[in-house]
Order: structure tokens, then sequence, then C-alpha cells
């Protein structure tokens, strides 16, 4: 088969890549290693920047959005048993929204149906060759039967442990990596949260704490664990007691729980791969940049590259301009070592290392008093959380 660009992965990312170019005029086909139903049932964010939001509804997916979401004009900081409230919407103008990642990707899912534009689900054996070519190709199965798209372009937006990245030659690509040594448990509850319109961040001598939601009946909660910790060693009693342990006595009396619906513990790393595009591939979200999760960057971080690199193709077929295209891999990094410096910080703030001394101790304690109590570290806070500008 032929298209202008073949998207390797049918996550939010490569979804709404397809979107965009479709709403532009500009063929795409998706293939996607795991089965629809696989993909929608991975439990991942669920807080999303305005430049997110506003991509979402350029995209013409965002009426269910629009009605469900719920908006967050602040977030709160727990620690030494006392409560703070930054409030986000007062200090930069901006929100953030409160939508579950499964909802979004359901969205795409569907707009992409309707459309009837062409997905391959559960395909194997993926392999990209002539990338430096005019014409790229891509392989795969389907079904026990060999498939080949003849392209212009390929975006790989299929994750860490996908093809796209892969198959960039060693010698051409840098990659910088920090494990952090420890992971986060998470649960999630058909509770309310227990502060519906903001996020509360924990930091305790026991371990980091989070309460976020996916709606005002659905929360998400994790508490820090060993990096070698497993699932089978948390029932729902030890983690709602070592949540509740880890935030102040207010919010813990506030807190309702419940049987968890889904249980998983993710390990926490930062990790980059330079360049983001050799000769017609480009790397997008996951396949290029990994972030910890405090700070919720990760889905937003993946949305500004789409929106990069959906305008650089646009400009490409509609302005016959390389342009967008030359500077994709500048500019999405320029982006992503903005944000991952945030989550580097915020993670070496909020969370209990094992080698930390009593003066690194100390430097934390100094470091959230300066946060809670300093209005410019307030907003500077602030203006990462809610989104850096284009």
């Amino acid at each position: 088969m032929r298209t202008q660009v073949a998207i390797v992965g049918a996550g939010p990312s490569g979804l709404l890549l397809g979107q965009l170019l479709h709403r532009a005029g500009i063929e795409a086909v998706i293939i996607e290693r795991q089965s629809a139903a696989h993909v929608l049932s991975r439990i991942r964010a669920g807080i999303l920047e305005q430049t997110t939001v506003d991509t979402l509804h350029a995209a013409g997916v965002g009426e269910r959005l629009r009605r469900e979401s719920i908006v967050h004009d602040g977030i709160n900081i727990v620690y030494d048993n006392q409560h703070h409230h930054i409030d986000v919407r007062k200090l930069t103008g901006a929100v953030v929204t409160a939508y579950g990642q499964t909802e979004l990707t359901r969205d795409l899912m569907e707009a992409r149906g309707a459309a009837d534009l062409p997905t391959y689900y559960e395909v194997q054996d993926v392999r990209l060759e002539g990338l430096t070519s005019a014409t790229p190709l891509v392989h795969f199965n389907q079904q026990g039967e060999p498939r080949r798209i003849e392209c212009d372009y390929v975006a790989g937006c299929d994750g860490f442990h996908g093809v796209s990245r892969r198959s960039i030659p060693a010698g051409e690509l840098r990659e910088f990596e920090r494990a952090y040594p420890f992971g986060w448990i998470g649960v999630l509850a058909d509770v309310p949260p227990v502060s519906p319109h903001a996020v509360t961040y924990a930091h305790h001598a026991r371990g980091f704490a989070l309460c976020s939601m996916r709606s005002l009946s659905r929360s998400r909660y994790y508490v820090q664990c060993s990096s070698s910790d497993r699932v089978e060693n948390w029932s729902d009693d030890r983690f709602w007691d070592e949540l509740s342990r880890r935030l102040d006595t207010k919010t813990a009396g506030e807190l309702i729980t419940g049987p968890s619906i889904e249980k998983s513990i993710a390990p926490l790393r930062s990790y980059v791969a330079e360049p983001m595009r050799w000769g017609r591939l480009f790397l997008a979200g996951d396949a290029a940049h990994i972030v910890p999760p405090t700070g919720a960057k990760g889905l937003n971080l993946a949305v500004s590259d789409v929106r990069l690199l959906a305008a650089a193709l646009v400009e490409h077929y509609r302005e016959r301009s390389d342009a967008g295209i030359e500077s994709y891999s500048s500019r999405a990094l320029s982006r992503v070592w903005k944000v991952e410096r945030f989550a580097w910080w915020a993670t070496a703030l909020l969370h209990t290392f094992p080698d930390t001394d009593d003066f690194g101790r100390r430097m934390q304690e100094a470091e959230l008093a300066t946060l809670t109590q300093l209005e410019s570290a307030s907003r500077g806070f602030a203006e990462h959380y809610a989104g850096l500008a284009f």
C-alpha cells in the first residue's frame, strides 16, 4: 500500500498525529502491535495542560473532553503535616484539566473509526527500511500475511520499547538516562477524590504520595515504593493505610477508601534520545523520551511533539517548505530538556532517597519551605506545572 505518512504506534501520540494530518488532508496509515482493547486497557496519565486541551480541540476530538473533564486551578503540597495550596490560576492565569488518558485515546480511536481511516492492530515483525531514501518502507505481518507500506515519511510513536528508535544506527543516536531507586505503586478506585479540584503531592519521611483523580467518582492514588517491590505485597488495606500516613491529618481524615479496580507498580526514569529525526524517520513521545511521572508531563510532552511534527508535515505538503522538518528535532528537544529538568527537580524534591543524609533532608525541607512560602518560587512552579508556552 502507498501513503504519505506511516505512523508506527496507535497510542495517543500516533492517533493524535493521524487525526491532525487527516484534518489537514494528509494521508496516514497507522500500525500497532497490540490489540485495540489492550491499548485502551492501559491506565496512564490524567492531567492535561491547556496547550494539550487546545490541540485536542483543534484535532476535532474535544467534545466529550469539554463535557466531562474537570478543571484544576491549583495544586496542593503536603509536608511536615502541613497542607499548602498553590493557586495556579492566580499565579499564571492558566489551569490544568483532569481527563484520563484512556478516555482521550478512546475519543481518538472513535474519530479515526468514524472517518474510516486505515489502522492495523496486532501486527508483528515490524521492520523499517530505506529511512534515508526518498521512499521509506514499513514491513510487517498481520494474521500471518506479509504487508508493506511505501511512504514519504515514518513517524515513530511506538513507545520506549518500539522498533522506531532501534532503527536508528547506534552511531547516530545519543541516549541520556537516569534511573531512580524507587517506583510508584498506583491504585485506581471508584471513590470520590480527596481533593476534587487539585492534585495533592506529599513529601514524607516514609516516602512520596500523590492523590489524583479521573472523575468526581474515580480516583488515582500513588505511594512511593521500592523499585524491587511487587504488587502482590500490597493489599488494599496496606495501600490505604500507607497513603493515609503520608498525608497531613486533615487530608487523611477526608480520604474515602474502597476496593481497587487496578493496581500496578511503575518504575521511575528520565530518558532522552537525540536526535528525534533521522532521515525520514521522526520520533515522538515515549519513543524519544521518558519523564518521571512527578508533575504529570509525559502525555503532555508527547502531545507537544506531535503538535510540532504535524505542523512540520503540513508545511511540507502545503507550502513545499522543509523548514519545519529540518528544525523538528532541535525545537522538540529544546522543550523536552526543559520539561525533563522540571520533572527531575520535582522528583528530587518530593521523594525520599535511600542515600540522602541529614544535610540533604534539611535541603529538601528548605526547598519545600521556599516553594510554598515565596511567591516567586510558587509562580515558577505553577508556570511549569501548567505547561510551557509554545
